[in-house]
């Protein structure tokens, strides 16, 4: 009571009504009251919140993992199937390329093979043509014998034709044979006449009568020979003809 004794004396000297006072002291427990009441009630607001999210998973939510790891998993074998798919495509276009390529290699080289042949048969069907002419210079070389000086001129100048000739065909690798006194051989010769003989042995070459010819390594034309062949021993005459005719 002396309190509020003074409180009102000190009210009346500042001139403030003692109602205000009163109020304000009225008031300000009910404030502090609400203010605590107010914090209260915030926590006990906030816990339910804190609660539910430390909460466990739901069932729902391990569904939907399950199914979304599913989903990753199919996916995942679908994309290794289709690697798996790529590379068996690669490998087969891989065999298809070496193949090709094989079969490539196997048609330039029979071409080029071919093609040789064409211009070696070409080749040996030209020369063909004129070995001929070289065969009737060198009969002419052999058997004509010229007397005079004229005959000797016209002698030399188709001679140096023949030489010439023979200078041309041996630059692009033609070669006569040489088969005297070889053994008869039938891929390089062709055996027209045979002359018993014992100075020689059967089957020897006795002499070329149409010159052959290589060309290269291989036969251009077969040289055609006469080849000694056994001597025959001449039969004895019966005895009874010789009698008859000294009756």
């Amino acid at each position: 009571m002396d309190e509020n004794k003074q409180v009102n004396n000190t009210s009346q000297q500042l001139g403030e009504p003692t109602e205000v006072k009163q109020a304000m002291k009225s008031d300000s427990p009910a404030q502090t009251n609400f203010n605590e009441s107010g914090s209260e009630v915030t926590e006990q607001v906030t816990t339910p919140n804190n609660v539910s999210e430390d909460a466990t998973i739901t069932p729902e939510d391990g569904v939907a993992a399950t199914e979304k790891t599913e989903v990753e998993t199919a996916a995942l074998a679908e994309l290794t199937q289709q690697i798996e798919s790529l590379k068996a495509q690669l490998e087969e276009r891989s065999t298809q390329y070496m193949r090709i390529a094989a079969d490539f290699e196997n048609y330039r080289k029979r071409t080029s093979k071919e093609k040789e042949e064409l211009d070696l048969q070409v080749k040996r069907n030209t020369i063909l043509e004129l070995l001929p002419i070289v065969d009737n210079f060198e009969r002419a070389r052999a058997h004509l014998k010229p007397q005079s000086d004229g005959e000797m001129t016209i002698h030399k100048s188709y001679q140096g034709v023949y030489k010439q000739l023979v200078e041309c065909l041996k630059r692009i690798g033609v070669s006569p044979m040489r088969p005297e006194g070889e053994e008869f051989d039938p891929n390089l010769h062709e055996a027209v006449m045979r002359e018993p003989t014992d100075e020689h042995p059967e089957g020897t070459v006795l002499e070329e009568l149409v010159r052959g010819y290589y060309l290269g390594d291989r036969v251009l034309r077969h040289s055609m020979v006469k080849v000694a062949a056994p001597k025959e021993d001449t039969p004895p005459a019966p005895e009874d003809q010789s009698s008859s005719a000294d009756s």
